[in-house]
């Protein structure tokens, strides 16, 4: 958990770097590449109906393409980093066009890392975006080339509710890929209850002994998906 803190920590000054990169996007359009913007690109994409009115919306993650912001790495990791701006889009459909729900740039990381220069794109092991049963889910993997075994994998759910993308599920699975010791983390935001799941290995079925307990937590208001940040992110992993 503590590597999985010092990691989004320090994407947060990446964040910074590419704000000026973010364009200004329409609020409806007559379909999705509409609202892409001149010199970006969508890498992500998923569909379905996330306001229960039947129609299929979508939610997709673009990138910009600037060749400035491909930079030459002198530390280890690759020769290059593309810290190109990347954003999120959820996009609802209505019988004439697409109107523009949710835009949020700062919850996205970038490919590459300046500060963490063997961090592994956090997108491209997940598929980074989906919709499964009404709900919009981000996952994000961290893991790093050089200089650790650790492992996460986190979920973000958010469901369309009170008029807002509310975060009512995060989830994080933390393992070694050298001793295969594995804990898994679970909050249930509409409950206010999370499951910590300790001692189990992925390697050994002899050492695997897994074991669940529960916790109530004392939380606020839920967290909406256009307000959510790098620096939210990170309190989230240290639950």
């Amino acid at each position: 958990m503590k590597n999985i803190t010092l990691i989004l920590f320090s994407l947060i000054s990446i964040h910074l770097y590419a704000q000026s990169d973010h364009p200004q996007i329409p609020k409806t359009g007559a379909n999705t590449s509409a609202f892409i913007p001149k010199g970006w690109k969508t890498i992500y994409q998923a569909k379905g109906d996330l306001n229960k009115d039947n129609f299929p919306d979508e939610a997709i993650i673009i990138q910009n393409t600037n060749p400035k912001n491909i930079i030459k790495n002198d530390g280890m990791g690759g020769d290059k980093l593309n810290v190109n701006p990347r954003m999120l889009l959820v996009l609802f459909k209505t019988a004439s066009q697409y109107q523009l729900q949710v835009q949020n740039s700062r919850f996205i990381p970038t490919e590459n890392d300046t500060a963490t220069t063997c961090l592994a794109d956090p997108l491209q092991e997940t598929g980074a975006i989906m919709i499964k049963n009404g709900a919009l889910i981000l996952s994000y993997q961290y893991w790093l080339s050089c200089g650790s075994y650790d492992v996460s994998n986190l979920d973000y759910t958010f469901r369309f509710q009170n008029q807002k993308m509310e975060l009512i599920g995060f989830d994080i699975e933390s393992y070694s890929r050298s001793s295969g010791e594995e804990t898994i983390t679970s909050i249930n935001f509409s409950t206010r209850k999370k499951s910590e799941t300790s001692g189990g290995n992925m390697f050994s079925d002899k050492t695997n002994k897994p074991k669940t307990v529960w916790k109530k937590i004392n939380w606020g208001r839920l967290l909406t998906l256009d307000e959510m940040t790098e620096e939210l992110a990170q309190k989230l992993s240290e639950m």
